[in-house]
């Protein structure tokens, strides 16, 4: 029977930023995914500020920027521009690129790692009792549930999905167009007819995101007629061409109620699901992992107590709250009602810009160390610069390990 330190059920983007930072940490870890190999889609299409730092940290950034058809400088709170200029990171932009091309690189450093991904093996059960979790065969001191809204892991563990369902439906679908299209990448603005939101990957491959009575009135799993798709964008006078994917998605919002239940851990869509409005979904889940990573890390090796390993939920479950709660009301804020226009029109008058562009950047948690320089922290390990104590995350480390 193998033995792992760690086994993660899941290799999206926040499976595979784990097992970096536990195989950088020394732990032997293994990946178990379902698929049977990446598919090369690409949901998700941004980096926040924050997600910049954390490739930073363990040098990966310079690939992925070197990958990354643009940078933003500038977020969106429903579509009202938020300005990045004045934010306390040597990042202030939004990293434009494909969720495929952040999870290729994020495969490779694992790998290089020694960290095992093996596809076509899914997590079907599950055994924890005091000294090991016992998965499908195999060992491990931990598991960690990255398997997505509809996890295995969190289900079996018997963790509440607590929140709400559905209520506006939406679709996304790369697609090339007949007579050209856009060549800027453009903030989503809500307008009469719904939301259409058109970008440019390349070689002549378009993202659309679409929203409006029709995708409204679908279901979850309804597929997705060519003809639907044309409609959506014939709002912008663009003409389909070939469909390459098409996907719907919701506004269903649900956290799980704990992210530790003994030696079985949560992260990413297996802990929290929102609407995608201000691009933070895939944010969140890597942020959640390299949170998560170095205290497994340090455990694994010795150098802290498992009481480490509670500081996880205490730490990451408020931040998903606050996300939540902001994607929700982006939702009310993108309706096309008279009134919630007016709404809109005095939010953005009063709101404190920065405040929100910091909270929707990921800047807005943690005791961060001002000038940090992120190449310090390569090796994921604590670190003492200038006398100040400092954690693999870059935070100011208020307690000095065992």
């Amino acid at each position: 029977m193998s033995h792992y330190d760690v086994i993660i059920a899941g290799a999206g983007p926040t499976g595979l930023m784990l097992a970096g930072e536990l195989a950088l940490g020394g732990a032997r870890v293994a990946v178990l995914e379902k698929l049977t190999a990446r598919t090369g889609q690409s949901k998700a299409l941004n980096l926040q500020p924050r997600s910049a730092e954390v490739l930073a940290s363990r040098g990966l950034l310079d690939d992925i920027l070197a990958k990354a058809p643009v940078l933003l400088p500038h977020g969106h709170f429903a579509g009202i521009p938020l300005d990045y200029a004045e934010l306390d990171t040597p990042f202030p932009y939004q990293v434009g690129i494909p969720q495929a091309r952040v999870e290729e690189r994020l495969a490779e450093w694992a790998t290089s790692l020694g960290a095992e991904i093996r596809y076509d093996t899914a997590v079907t059960a599950f055994h924890q009792d005091a000294e090991a979790v016992t998965v499908d065969g195999a060992t491990a001191s931990f598991l960690v549930g990255c398997d997505g809204a509809r996890s295995v892991v969190r289900k079996q563990s018997g963790v509440a999905f607590e929140g709400r369902d559905a209520r506006v439906c939406a679709l996304v679908a790369d697609v090339t167009l007949a007579d050209g299209g856009p060549t800027d990448w453009e903030l989503p603005a809500p307008r009469g007819d719904g939301l259409l939101s058109v970008l440019p990957l390349g070689d002549g491959v378009f993202r659309m995101l679409a929203a409006g009575p029709e995708q409204t009135a679908a279901g979850r799993d309804d597929p997705i007629p060519d003809r639907e798709l044309a409609g959506a964008l014939a709002r912008d006078g663009l003409t389909l061409g070939e469909v390459r994917w098409a996907s719907r998605f919701t506004d269903a919002t649900r956290q799980a109620a704990r992210y530790r239940s003994g030696r079985v851990f949560l992260a990413g869509d297996a802990a929290h699901i929102h609407s995608p409005a201000g691009g933070q979904g895939l944010n969140l889940g890597l942020q959640d992992a390299f949170n998560l990573g170095w205290k497994l890390a340090e455990v694994i090796r010795g150098e802290s107590g498992d009481e480490l390993l509670d500081t996880y939920h205490a730490e990451r479950h408020p931040v998903a709250v606050r996300v939540l709660q902001a994607s929700r009301a982006q939702g009310v804020l993108f309706l096309q009602d008279e009134d919630v226009i007016a709404m809109r029109e005095i939010f953005a008058e009063l709101v404190d810009a920065h405040a929100l562009a910091a909270r929707v950047a990921g800047l807005d948690h943690g005791d961060r160390v001002p000038g940090l320089d992120f190449s310090l922290l390569h090796d994921g390990r604590r670190k003492v610069i200038d006398g100040v104590r400092i954690r693999p995350d870059g935070f100011r480390d208020q307690t000095a390990a065992n």
